[in-house]
């Protein structure tokens, strides 16, 4: 069951997720969801949404993500997003990949918004999408995609850099202590 909305104790929070396939995002926004009570989107929904025809496809989303990027439709995808971000609701916002993401959403939402980026190795990385990318060189390559080209840019506005190379509750954990920097006196 989720915790209190953190709504509910302070300003609203617009945490923003960004990181290598495979790093832990995913698991950073549910988490939020399931235990801090925010509500989460992704941009990849929005662009299958959006555009995609093979929702299910990490080959085809990011060739579709591809285009909206190399085509200048970036601030229509994050505009699309931030849409869908209600007024007064504390959001995760899982899988920024490109400095637009990072400043529309900032122009968007001031000082409210806070971006997390999720640090983990290649090696476990892979071992964390194996069912997907068998080989090291299938999962070499959808790493090395286009779309994923800007994402080590986004490192330096992160509000925190959080390391995942542990258990799912080391990770959290983490997570934790950042929200608790985030709010004043560490109020979740």
């Amino acid at each position: 069951m989720p915790r209190e909305n953190t709504q509910q104790r302070g300003d609203r929070l617009v945490i923003g997720i960004t990181g290598r396939i495979g790093a832990g995002k995913t698991s950073v926004g549910r988490y939020l969801a399931e235990q801090h009570g925010f509500y989460y989107t992704r941009y990849s929904q929005v662009l299958s949404d959006w555009r995609a025809q093979d929702p299910e496809s990490k080959a085809h989303l990011q060739a579709v993500g591809w285009e909206v990027m190399e085509g200048g439709m970036q601030a229509e995808l994050n505009q699309r997003l931030i849409s869908r971000i209600q007024p007064q609701q504390n959001f995760a916002v899982d899988g920024l990949r490109h400095p637009t993401d990072y400043e529309c959403l900032s122009s968007a939402f001031s000082l409210k918004f806070h971006l997390l980026y999720i640090e983990s190795s290649e090696q476990s990385r892979w071992g964390r999408l194996r069912g997907r990318y068998p080989k090291l060189d299938l999962f070499q390559a959808a790493d090395s995609h286009p779309v994923e080209q800007y994402i080590e840019s986004l490192r330096k506005a992160a509000f925190a850099t959080v390391d995942n190379e542990g258990s799912l509750p080391e990770l959290y954990e983490k997570v934790d202590t950042v929200l608790g920097n985030i709010r004043p006196g560490g109020q979740l």
